[in-house]
């Protein structure tokens, strides 16, 4: 998929296309700005904010009037129904996602919904199958991984690609977080395997691996993982409950290429806000990228002599970059918000053009299985072999 600005076409449809979006907590609003925004900047399909769904009314109203939805409701069920909505942006949380978005599918509309893809493999199976059907019939569905939309990690991806790293040797991806470092932090849905899922497994291990796959353009073949819950009870509304997922988790993956990945992730970092970094070594060279430097990519050409070499920084913010002739001169740099705004232009550039945008719910099952192999592999102190078909 084109991520340059693409000109006015015909393939455009005239018709507005009807959004709903379901949630309105972090992620709610992250999309919500994307989609108030996107065709302020890119050439992309009318369409309209017909209504923002919650389940407390005062709250998604207010909520909805803030975000620029025409309307707000509080059944999701009922909202399917109209002939005026034809995508739905799923914001809800991870146990909602399966139930929602084939009912979406099977009414006939486009989905977008947030990593991870289900709560469990069998969700995410289920899904996946349910979009391939749709498929079918002309309904789109994506994955919000929305890093994928970072210039500076898209750029990465074509000098992989055009063999500027040579043969990629291994990869280190860490993601760090430090919101739950303070054991006094109080019980949050998140940390209930009934509602999460998993912990820093599934909310933040799913992007680092996503980005394995994206940017090496493999599958992984083998897992051995380790999760551990550092704090066990956190302070609950009735007392003192039990934490039932990850606070941080480790993993080995093998590629079918032969490249060996590193990935690590916490939600126990003192200190780190937000923090993905990631680092590919090739034969040919390597690159280094770091979230809190989101306009930047380290890049060292190991082809020049060796006096020559070292990392040099590209600032990743020219008309040439990707996504990045839409917003402003070079030297302006944008964020982390941005990201949803590029997913949002590529989710309806897909639709219009009658394509699979991806990642696919193809892409967010092949992230669920290994996601569930390092949990499985980590309660058996295992290494497991991943089946990808």
């Amino acid at each position: 998929m084109t991520t340059s600005t693409p000109p006015s076409n015909s393939r455009l449809s005239p018709a507005p296309l009807g959004v709903a979006a379901i949630g309105y907590a972090f992620m709610g609003k992250a999309h919500s700005n994307a989609w108030r925004n996107v065709a302020s900047y890119f050439d992309v399909p009318a369409f309209e904010q017909k209504v923002l769904v919650g389940r407390d009314a005062e709250q998604v109203a207010q909520a909805a009037a803030k975000y620029g939805w025409a309307e707000s409701a509080t059944d999701w069920r009922l909202v399917l129904e109209r002939d005026d909505i034809h995508i739905v942006d799923i914001c809800a949380p991870g146990w909602m996602h399966a139930e929602i978005a084939i009912a979406a599918l099977e009414a006939g509309k486009h989905v977008l919904v947030e990593k991870p893809l289900a709560n469990t493999l069998a969700e995410a199976e289920a899904m996946t199958a349910a979009a391939a059907a749709a498929r079918a019939r002309g309904v789109q569905s994506m994955i919000g991984f929305n890093y994928r939309r970072v210039p500076a990690l898209a750029l990465a991806r074509e000098l992989i690609a055009e063999g500027r790293l040579g043969t990629v040797r291994h990869v280190r991806a860490a993601y760090l977080q430090d919101w739950l470092a303070d054991a006094e932090s109080p019980m949050t849905w998140r940390l209930r395997k009934e509602t999460a899922g998993s912990g820093a497994l599934g909310d933040i291990a799913s992007h680092a691996i996503d980005q394995v796959l994206y940017l090496l353009g493999g599958t992984v073949t083998e897992v051995t993982g380790r999760l551990h819950t550092f704090v066990s009870s956190r302070p609950g509304p009735s007392g003192p409950e039990d934490v039932t997922v990850d606070d941080a988790a480790w993993a080995t993956l093998t590629l079918d290429g032969g490249t060996l990945a590193s990935v690590e992730v916490s939600r126990m970092a003192t200190g780190q806000k937000n923090s993905l970094k990631l680092e590919i070594y090739g034969d040919k060279g390597s690159l280094l990228f770091d979230l809190e430097a989101i306009n930047e990519l380290g890049f060292l050409d190991a082809t020049l002599p060796v006096r020559e070499q070292g990392f040099r920084r590209i600032l990743v913010n020219e008309p040439e970059h990707p996504y990045m002739d839409a917003w402003w001169p070079q030297g302006h740099v944008i964020g982390w918000e941005h990201t949803f705004t590029h997913q949002i232009r590529d989710f309806l550039l897909a639709i219009a053009a009658g394509q699979a945008p991806s990642p696919s719910f193809e892409e967010g099952l092949a992230v669920q299985k290994v996601l569930a192999a390092v949990e499985e592999s980590a309660n058996n102190k295992s290494t497991l072999t991943v089946v990808n078909h």
